[in-house]
């Protein structure tokens, strides 16, 4: 891999964990059933492949969620494997998602206005 590649794909990184949690929280917010993470990763595998969330960053950033009480979960069994958990979205992390696209909103003017000129 060229150095060029590594630059591209440590931007990536580091433009992705700063969206991460604003990303799952949109998901689960969009639904009042809970979800469990294959699911999660089967609505974000439909966006371009780049973008998407890795399941490698996908639990620890829901973990990471619910520790903060933005998230709750709870453990089901499942008939055809392991038991699932099941993430839901809490009044928090509804009011904290508000928040969260606010702010993107203005990044998003301001990285635009900058890059493009507009």
């Amino acid at each position: 891999m060229g150095e060029q590649e590594n630059l591209d794909k440590k931007f990536q990184k580091e433009l992705h964990g700063g969206i991460t949690a604003m990303i799952l929280l949109a998901v689960l917010s969009k639904t009042d059933n809970p979800m469990y993470g294959y699911q999660i990763a089967k609505i974000l595998g439909e966006e371009q492949a780049e973008s998407s969330i890795k399941q490698g960053v996908l639990y620890p950033a829901l973990r990471s969620l619910e520790s903060s009480g933005l998230l709750t979960s709870l453990v089901e069994p499942s008939i055809s494997g392991p038991p699932r958990r099941y993430y839901q979205i809490t009044p928090d992390g509804r009011e904290t998602l508000s928040r969260w696209i606010a702010i993107w909103d203005k990044m998003e003017v301001y990285v635009d206005s900058i890059v493009h000129g507009e």
